[in-house]
């Protein structure tokens, strides 16, 4: 197929959004005139240089709040509030120590409250400067055939400029996700490819095509770590027999570690594993739902009820801990889906991994291997 315009000409739905963008634009501009269709391209001009600005400084912003932002809710000490507080008070835990242990997130979360903030006061200088450096423009013309030419001709820089914009939006996307629904649609528009070889990819280089998928891969993964917390707000409302167990159970106990390790071993060696639990799922597809209060009274659970009683006892003594969901080894090969905990300790400034599912089959708190046959979810 022959290069240039009518090269990009196809059947495809993209490669006619493109042309008809361009197009309305230059039918606007011929209806303007010179006067308004130049004061749009400078407003576009304007609005296109201030979007990159502010992207900049909010990058420029995030990247130096954030670890102060850290090292701030560090020194809260931002330890769960004991069982009874308000669904508000575990809402802002679990908010703020995802913001605190997250990085990606932390600087997502101050990205967009910066971006937001300088939109608001380019988007105000915008609308002064350009009524300002608009006024001379007034004295064009806006009839005539001369005057509709000029603006048709601006309409068609200015629907180049939209058509742009929308291919860069159109690569990302390919970009995020190359196996998305519409990527090799969009990808046989010959206007689409025509534009990213010639301007997008060589402007952006590996930015857009690389570093971004990269970077909403890590951004996925926290807020997976984010989503399992959930459990800190639905198993915040914990009855007085189970907090006056884990205290009772923690009770000689001085240091973190030692308390975890305690609490560990009770649920361990207290809670029966639920095979018919197991079996009406796998069989029936019957999911029956339970808190920490029903798996500490009935005495029976699975990993998930496990995990989730864990960590409720152990944020009823002060600890620091959550449920994690991954996969682990079954022991035949393979691996199925699974939970577990991983708690804080102070004294030692690290997190542990430990299961109360297989603390029957051996030690499993902080130990050598654990790695190897639990896959955290990501």
């Amino acid at each position: 197929m022959n290069s240039g315009l009518w090269g990009a000409v196809d059947m495809n739905l993209i490669t006619w959004v493109l042309f008809i963008i361009v197009a309305f634009s230059i039918y606007l501009g011929f209806r303007r005139g010179a006067s308004g269709s130049a004061k749009q391209l400078l407003y576009f001009l304007l609005h296109a240089v201030f979007t990159v600005v502010a992207l900049v400084l909010s990058a420029l912003f995030a990247s130096a709040a954030s670890p102060h932002l850290q090292s701030w809710l560090s020194g809260k000490a931002l330890d769960l509030s004991k069982a009874g507080s308000s669904w508000f008070a575990q809402l802002v835990y679990t908010v703020g120590s995802g913001m605190r242990d997250l990085t990606l997130l932390r600087f997502a979360v101050l990205f967009l409250i910066a971006h937001t903030v300088i939109r608001i006061v380019l988007g105000i200088l915008t609308r002064a400067l350009g009524t300002v450096v608009t006024l001379p423009l007034s004295i064009l013309p806006n009839g005539g055939v001369v005057s509709r030419a000029i603006g048709g001709m601006i309409g068609a820089v200015l629907g180049a400029g939209r058509a742009l914009l929308f291919t860069a939006l159109l690569f990302a996307y390919c970009a995020l996700f190359p196996q998305g629904p519409m990527t090799d649609y969009i990808k046989q528009s010959s206007a689409y490819r025509e534009a990213a070889a010639q301007i997008i990819q060589p402007v952006a280089g590996t930015l857009i095509e690389a570093q971004l998928p990269v970077f909403a891969e890590a951004l996925n993964a926290e807020l997976n770590q984010l989503w399992q917390r959930r459990y800190d707000v639905v198993d915040a409302d914990l009855p007085e027999d189970l907090i006056q167990a884990a205290a009772s159970i923690v009770e000689s106990k001085v240091t973190d570690e030692a308390k975890a390790r305690a609490l560990y071993e009770w649920v361990g060696s207290r809670i029966t594993y639920d095979d018919d639990k197991v079996t009406a799922y796998v069989e029936h597809g019957e999911w029956r739902e339970q808190n920490p209060e029903m798996t500490f009274v009935t005495r029976k659970g699975v990993c998930i009820d496990y995990a989730r009683l864990y960590a409720s006892m152990a944020r009823t003594v002060g600890l620091d801990v959550r449920v994690v969901t991954g996969l682990g080894y079954d022991g035949r090969g393979g691996y199925g889906s699974h939970a577990w905990n991983e708690v804080y300790l102070a004294e030692q400034q690290r997190w542990v991994s430990l299961d109360p599912t297989w603390a029957i089959t051996g030690n499993w708190f902080d130990s050598e291997g654990f790695a190897d046959t639990h896959i955290k979810q990501v």
